[in-house]
């Protein structure tokens, strides 16, 4: 199941509105043990990794009881993660910095769902 990105999304969503602002959603199922690792990657995450790119989180909470999902659909952990535009996000996965902790995010999740989102436009 999937983790982390791959080098051809990474294109691929540098390509789209490369400096525009991105609310990244993050759909978490953690591993056995995977939320202590989770723990420690987030720290570290909020410690110097995003101040240094412009990363605000903007919720982080534990998933629920789905009211409305398929089998399987439920998510251990749920986090909206504002970048001040795809090619900060972008350098950021490319921070020898975070190279250094992403490790911990890998190990930690057993799947996950990282999904750029956008506002919606007029009211």
């Amino acid at each position: 199941m999937a983790v982390d990105p791959t080098g051809s999304a990474l294109k691929e969503f540098l390509a789209d509105s490369p400096d525009e602002p991105v609310v990244m959603l993050n759909l978490l199922r953690f591993a056995e043990g995977g939320r202590a690792l989770y723990r420690q990657y987030t720290q570290a995450f909020r410690d110097t990794i995003a101040p240094r790119h412009g990363a605000e989180v903007l919720y982080a909470g534990n998933g629920a009881s789905p009211l409305v999902a398929e089998d399987g659909q439920q998510w251990d952990a749920v986090l909206l993660v504002r970048y001040p535009s795809r090619r900060a996000f972008s350098a950021m996965v490319a921070d020898p910095e975070y190279q250094r902790i992403t490790h911990l995010r890998t190990r930690a999740l057993s799947e996950a769902v990282l999904q750029p989102t956008r506002p919606w436009g007029g009211g």
